[in-house]
């Protein structure tokens, strides 16, 4: 696995950005959010990039940037929510004005071919922020434009989409299908395959959010529960200031997935997904490198699509590029969590994302509601994992012209949060279908937590599992 460390370093030449807006005239209203959308936690932008590789031959358009911005402005005659701007009404709730003031566009060069970036192309990749326009402060999210696009084109031929779009708006599922709707208009197509839907009010509450909450499930109860700490400064995760912390990316192959079901019982490996098993793992040896006291609660919190086979259970239409995301809890004692079979704690991982249900959600909207006005704070003891493996998928986002290579999430966690962790897939050296997890820890626990991974993974070399990148 080669060390980022070695790999170029350049700076991009962009031009000054500029406000695309629709194509055509859109509707001038105003938009209210749901209460998944207006939380407070989710007032920033939240980033995502692709890597394209030019297809030979001479199809496609001679200018890439041109191409992006011509597509851009005719998606957002059908997205014409994202070309507006958010406002704060009483009480703070967020609504959105649909202005059609635009979004911003950066057009960039950089003297670096696709292959610069690492064979194969894994994260942390190099000089990531010349590939994404400057979004200012990103927390900042009132009255500016709701998303922000770099095309930088490489001197190969290839290109990288860098986009920030503001998280109350829309999810990373949302994001990319925002993307690939501008793909499918670069290459000529009259209208989106996936017609976006706002119906915002489905993941809102229908009385007053002071109204006593219920739990018809408890997956969500450790939520308030974490909150209620009186104090965090036992949680080294969140003492730690972030100057003094670490990335490291671990990439898991089929070598490595075989090593960690070698500790499941046979007749269940069959039955574990990757997902479950790196996240069972990965929180053992994450609770143990960070020296949590035996009889202390840690909690597992996992992010999740209520998309698509949550469909049973909820009104989401196909087509919502709302927030449409939550966040089931487990929770042990660090004792219990280090001390029980593997196999139960991913059972436990598999227990809570089917927890799942139409009157969890319910209930979970109802919370979500109820805390919006509390102050925002990451809980204690608390790893946050969420599977985004989809978004690198590059399925939908093939131009014909231009060949998606890789891409996803480009910086380890949420910018708003220490404790995120996340999934995606990748193609190890070998060039086999791998998955790469983010973690972010203190320096001195990531030495642990790769002892620890070393142990399940029975390797006393660890080099070609872990990519590292000091912040």
């Amino acid at each position: 696995m080669p060390q980022h460390n070695t790999m170029v370093s350049f700076k991009a030449r962009r031009r000054e950005p500029e406000l695309v807006a629709p194509a055509r005239p859109t509707p001038r209203e105003t938009k209210s959010l749901s209460d998944i959308d207006d939380q407070h936690a989710l007032r920033y932008y939240e980033t995502v990039i692709g890597f394209f590789r030019r297809c030979s031959g001479d199809d496609g358009p001679d200018d890439p940037a041109e191409a992006a911005r011509s597509a851009l402005a005719e998606a957002l005659v059908y997205y014409y929510p994202v070309a507006g701007r958010l406002r704060e009404e009483a009480g703070g709730k967020l609504v959105v004005d649909c202005t059609a003031e635009g979004v911003a566009f950066v057009e960039a060069d950089a003297d670096v071919r696709l292959e610069d970036f690492g064979e194969p192309l894994l994260p942390p990749y190099p000089c990531v922020d010349e590939l994404l326009c400057d979004p200012g402060d990103t927390r900042d999210v009132v009255g500016r434009p709701l998303l922000l696009m770099q095309l930088t084109r490489l001197k190969c031929g290839g290109f990288v989409a860098g986009f920030h779009m503001c998280h109350n708006i829309a999810d990373g599922f949302g994001i990319i299908q925002l993307m690939i709707t501008i793909a499918e208009l670069a290459c000529g197509a009259e209208a989106p395959s996936i017609l976006p839907v706002w119906k915002r009010e489905i993941l809102s509450v229908t009385h007053s959010p002071r109204t006593p909450i219920t739990y018809p499930n408890h997956s969500y109860e450790p939520l308030l529960n974490s909150l209620d700490y009186a104090s965090e400064s036992d949680d080294v995760m969140l003492s730690t200031p972030l100057e003094e912390m670490v990335v490291d990316y671990f990439v898991f192959g089929p070598r490595e997935m075989k090593a960690l079901e070698s500790h499941v019982p046979g007749y269940l490996a069959h039955s574990v997904t990757s997902f479950e098993l790196l996240t069972a793992v990965m929180w053992r040896c994450r609770t143990i490198a960070l020296g949590y006291k035996s009889s202390q609660l840690v909690r597992l919190m996992i992010t999740m699509n209520a998309r698509r086979r949550w469909n049973r259970h909820t009104l989401i239409p196909w087509g919502y590029y709302g927030n449409a995301h939550f966040s089931p809890i487990a929770e042990l004692t660090v004792d219990e969590l280090c001390r029980q079979p593997l196999i139960d704690t991913v059972e436990l991982v598999h227990r809570t994302k089917v927890s799942v249900t139409k009157e969890c959600m319910e209930s979970m909207v109802e919370t979500i509601a109820s805390l919006r006005h509390r102050p925002c704070a990451d809980p204690a003891r608390t790893y946050e994992v969420s599977d985004t493996k989809w978004i690198a998928a590059g399925n939908g986002l093939q131009l014909g012209w231009a060949e998606y290579v890789g891409g996803g999430i480009p910086v380890a966690g949420d910018i708003t949060s220490k404790l995120g962790s996340d999934h995606m897939r990748c193609k190890n050296q070998d060039g086999e279908d791998s998955t790469v997890v983010s973690m972010l820890l203190p320096r001195p626990a990531m030495e642990r937590f790769k002892n620890e991974m070393a142990a399940w993974l029975n390797k006393h070399d660890d080099k070609n599992l872990i990519i590292q990148s000091s912040l």
